[in-house]
């Protein structure tokens, strides 16, 4: 890998840890004890450090200087001497903005420090330091140090060990000599061990000190026998050495309570397949470095013998044998032998191991977008075979194009199954922005979200981020109240918005819902009124009233915010969401809340549809849709039937798209649900189901009502397929306008 290689992995490695910097820092609060804040200070402290170091390997001092600020924080509050807090995290949060800025510079070449952003990156380092307070002196360094018993005798405490009579654990720590020299402070390793349990005694080794001629202060030379009484497990002890085990050497002995606990979860793993060093990381006897240290030993070793039988003639002179990998383990001193004892006997229970690998690759989204264009043509060739297959009368070419058409479904749902993506990355976006946004508009507003795992189409994810966002946006700037109002209201002084996302009818439903005080149907009406958007006579439905706000230019606000009261905003969420065939509703409870529901096709590309024919044009309706055909039965003049003793409204799709002619006979009745509204649609004839391979309509067409695209049949003529969602709004307004006039 070339030196721009490298930059631009450290580039693409850099955001990823910027991003999950964020995520821990938005879900801090969330943490259910001091543990699991804990775990998200360190990962925070990780991510900053590995900046840090990476940045170093460049010579990228601004970035260095900048991220060691930070790191020195973060080791401060994971040493409990700083108290992380809101404006804390706020204070990190625009850390992370300020080195994501810097990163966007060195991708766009610029490898010092920009000067338009300089002030910004002194303001945030004078904020850092004054969280820390006063600088830590020798004393405070040396306060972590057990209260008594800091020099034990050395020979007693490894004679306890060796005889596994030791009820601490034993750690044998040797620093590199180059620690110092990459930044890391031995004191704060030694400081931040003792968050996890009691020092019972430490000695200090310095058999590698040199002569006082020879010495180099910047070196390292000393070495720590220590006895630690805790109860964390293998991993977490050595996890507080992460930063430094490349650069010295640690042997950790369990107490003996620890190797009795070891066999007994070995005895009661599950009948899986399992390797001796898996069983061995598993119960927790070993970390995952260590079985890959004794490993790349053992591998060592196997080699060395190789060449050794290679160069003798006779196999019998080999001098180097293998060693077996827990007789690495026990000779390092990191497992005790009963435990490997009784890993090998668990390992004889198993029957036979095969492992299942999880792989995946990466793969650009241009070829799968390719490769459902080649679907969609294959699905139309497919059925274009079918159509003269029929048109012969020809059996084998019938049965034929009978397997064809199920191999390409098929395909068509592998297919599209490779572009279905988790709605969660996009819900994820949302937790800065609610937490920004909460303090530009001194709110107290948390976010909670749910259904994250359910699946859509990556091009229906890319294109509703920015809707939702502004739906939210609003939400918070118009939904929820002010702390004071919501406390006299008596609710809790905290909004909260809710993301909700879920399948319904082969379609997914995404709910953006806030309690705050519900949208007021009065002054929403009387400002459509003032507008001219509605007639003052006409009676209108609560859901009609809400829907106003999707007007172009409709606004209540009544002071303007960069977020809101431009009376722009909500028009454009609406046209978006249609663009996508989709449909959004608000519901409203005044002094309660408001809930606006986004319903979109899963996928935008390939779906199954039914066909219809009404004169001589044919429709396609999406199949997930219908719920079942009956014959049309209805008295002339009637716009609705009697379905097993309930009224179901219909539209006659001759009269809705002024198709000429005089309807057949027989005509049927479609019955669609979408949502919960149900109604018919009356049809000529049924012409069964269809893989419907979807192709967009010209922008001519972008105003045209009750349609939302177009598909090529087998004979190749020209099918529209029907928007139910409209269709069924229309129904829905019908109804409902005939009981207000009730």
């Amino acid at each position: 890998m070339n030196l721009d290689q490298a930059l631009q992995t450290f580039i693409t490695e850099s955001r990823e840890l910027l991003a999950d910097m964020e995520h821990a820092l938005l879900n801090i609060d969330l943490a259910q004890d001091l543990d699991g804040q804990g775990e998200a200070i360190n990962a925070i402290f990780r991510a900053a450090h590995t900046i840090k170091g990476s940045a170093g390997l460049f010579s990228l001092d601004h970035m260095v200087a900048f991220t060691h600020v930070v790191e020195s924080l973060l080791d401060a509050v994971r040493d409990a001497r700083v108290v992380i807090d809101d404006d804390m995290v706020t204070l990190l949060l625009a850390c992370c903005d300020h080195l994501s800025g810097m990163t966007d510079g060195l991708a766009a070449g610029r490898y010092e420090a920009d000067p338009d952003t300089t002030p910004e990156g002194e303001r945030l380092l004078l904020q850092l330091r004054r969280r820390m307070g006063v600088v830590d002196e020798p004393a405070q360094l040396l306060a972590v140090q057990p209260q008594s018993d800091l020099n034990p005798d050395l020979e007693r405490m490894a004679q306890a060990t060796d005889a596994g009579e030791s009820d601490y654990w034993h750690i044998s720590l040797r620093f590199g000599r180059g620690v110092l020299q990459n930044g890391m402070d031995p004191i704060a390793f030694l400081r931040y061990l003792a968050r996890l349990g009691r020092i019972a005694g430490m000695a200090t080794v310095a058999d590698a000190l040199p002569a006082d001629e020879e010495m180099d202060a910047e070196l390292c030379y000393l070495g720590f026998e220590i006895a630690f009484d805790s109860t964390a497990d293998r991993e977490a002890i050595l996890g507080v050495f992460e930063f430094v085990q490349d650069d010295c050497e640690i042997r950790l002995v369990a107490p003996r309570g620890k190797v009795s606990e070891y066999v007994e979860l070995i005895r009661a793993l599950p009948e899986n397949p399992a390797r001796l060093g898996e069983m061995l990381v598993l119960c927790g006897s070993v970390t995952a470095t260590e079985l890959a240290a004794a490993l790349s030993k053992q591998s060592q070793q196997s080699q060395q013998a190789q060449t050794e039988a290679q160069a003798n003639l006779d196999p019998q002179d080999t001098q180097a044998t293998p060693q077996r990998l827990g007789s690495i383990l026990v000779a390092a001193g990191q497992v005790a032998p009963v435990v490997v004892e009784a890993a090998l006997t668990r390992q004889k229970q198993v029957v036979e191991q095969k492992a299942q690998e999880n792989r995946s690759i990466r793969v650009d989204s241009d070829k799968l977008d390719r490769l459902i264009d080649l679907v969609g043509e294959l699905i139309i060739a497919g059925a274009r075979t079918s159509v003269i297959g029929q048109r012969l009368h020809n059996a084998e070419l019938l049965e034929a194009t009978s397997t064809l058409s199920g191999l390409v479904e098929e395909v068509r749902d592998a297919a599209l199954e490779l572009r279905m993506v988790k709605i969660g990355a996009t819900f994820n976006r949302f937790q800065r922005v609610v937490h920004d946004v909460a303090r530009e508009l001194g709110k107290d507003i948390g976010l909670a979200v749910d259904g994250e795992d359910a699946e859509l189409d990556k091009t229906v994810v890319e294109k509703i981020g920015d809707p939702l966002m502004h739906l939210v946006r609003n939400a918070m700037d118009h939904g929820i109240e002010p702390a004071a109002v919501r406390i006299a209201a008596g609710k809790p002084a905290r909004g909260m918005i809710t993301l909700n996302a879920f399948h319904e009818s082969g379609s997914i439903v995404i709910e953006v819902s806030d309690d705050g005080g519900g949208l007021r149907k009065e002054k929403i009406l009387a400002k459509a009124i003032e507008r001219g958007l509605v007639d003052p006579e006409r009676k209108l439905t609560d859901a009609e009233i809400y829907n106003l706000i999707f007007e172009a230019g409709f606004s209540t606000a009544e002071t303007i915010t960069n977020l809101s009261g431009r009376g722009v905003g909500m028009d454009v969420v609406k046209r978006n969401i249609t663009a996508l065939r989709g449909s959004v509703d608000v519901r409203s409870i005044e002094g309660q809340g408001a809930t606006v529901t986004v319903r979109l096709p899963l996928t935008l590309a390939i779906i199954d549809g039914f066909l219809v024919q009404v004169g001589a044009s044919v429709f396609v309706i999406p199949l997930d849709t219908i719920e079942e055909c009956i014959e049309f039965a209805a008295e002339p003049g009637q716009d609705y039937s009697n379905l097993r003793g309930q009224v179901l409204p219909f539209i006659r799709l001759r009269s809705l798209f002024h198709i000429g002619g005089a309807p057949t006979r027989r005509e049927s009745i479609v019955v669609l649900r979408f949502g919960k509204v149900r109604a018919g649609l009356v049809v000529d004839t049924l012409l069964g189901e269809f893989q419907t391979v979807i192709k967009p309509l010209s922008p001519i067409f972008s105003e045209v009502r009750c349609i939302s695209g177009s598909t090529i049949l087998g004979s190749g003529d020209v099918a529209l397929i029907l928007d139910v969602g409209a269709l069924l709004q229309t129904v829905d307004s019908r109804v409902t306008a005939s009981a207000l006039a009730a």
